[in-house]
């Protein structure tokens, strides 16, 4: 019986190890040295990413005109560019683009990538007028159900962490406000960030403004009680079952 029940008390100790909670991902260890929030006063605008894909129009005369990239001659007045042309930011944050070739994006502010262009095809045309899209950009919540997952597009450049939440429906019953990651790739390693939104002061860190391919991942409540129940219904049951036959065979030997 001793033994039985020395058994019994190794299987709750692998339970609470997250044993039992094969769900529950992105964990982090109870020393593991976050990333520090930035400061919420600073907006902080959206930055062109690796496999971004871009749509851009250019006007000349600050406007004025459509210049049309794909059938330039000299003979024309009047030109025309297709919105339907996209183009994409590669692994090393270069784009390769009409005239002139390949130019680094990444890491510039959609403004930012406007204003260079503009300068680089001064080159080619009066007073050059870039307007730029990013059509792809995308951040993937995990609400506290791993099966309510939703991958949230971010349609305006300064979405923030808060915004997303509420695309993605909230915190679900199981989820802890108190503990939400933002995991975000920062060249060869990720950068972690630590939200507290169970209070009203959690609102600082909440007016982060997202990347592309962000993840935000609320930790799910560990429900010890019914997945222990659950997981060791069928051990119990062959435990109880060879204890009674043991208890059997010692009356009648006695």
């Amino acid at each position: 019986m001793r033994k039985l029940l020395y058994l019994f008390g190794l299987l709750l100790f692998f339970s609470s190890c997250g044993w039992l909670n094969p769900s529950i991902m992105l964990t982090t260890g109870k020393d593991y040295k976050y990333a520090k929030t930035p400061d919420s006063t600073k907006v902080l605008e959206y930055k062109i990413s690796p496999n971004d894909i871009l749509g851009f129009n250019i006007y000349s005369n600050d406007g004025f005109k459509l210049i049309d990239l794909t059938s330039l001659n000299s003979a024309n007045t009047s030109y025309r560019m297709s919105s339907d042309l996209k183009y994409l930011v590669e692994s090393d944050g270069n784009v390769k683009l009409p005239i002139l070739g390949r130019k680094k994006l990444s890491g510039l502010t959609i403004r930012e990538a406007e204003l260079m262009l503009e300068d680089s095809y001064s080159a080619f045309y009066v007073k050059p007028f870039v307007l730029m899209t990013i059509t792809n950009k995308r951040v993937i919540v995990f609400p506290g159900n791993p099966g309510d997952a939703k991958t949230i597009p971010l349609v305006y450049n300064n979405t923030t962490l808060i915004e997303a939440i509420a695309l993605a429906g909230g915190i679900s019953d199981d989820g802890k406000a108190k503990q939400i990651k933002l995991i975000r790739q920062n060249k060869d390693k990720y950068d972690v960030y630590l939200i507290d939104l169970s209070k009203i002061e959690g609102l600082n860190q909440a007016n982060m403004v997202l990347q592309a391919n962000d993840i935000i991942y609320v930790e799910p409540r560990r429900k010890y009680s019914s997945k222990f129940v659950g997981e060791m219904a069928p051990i119990i049951s062959i435990l109880t079952s060879a204890f009674l036959v043991f208890t059997y065979v010692s009356v009648l030997n006695r």
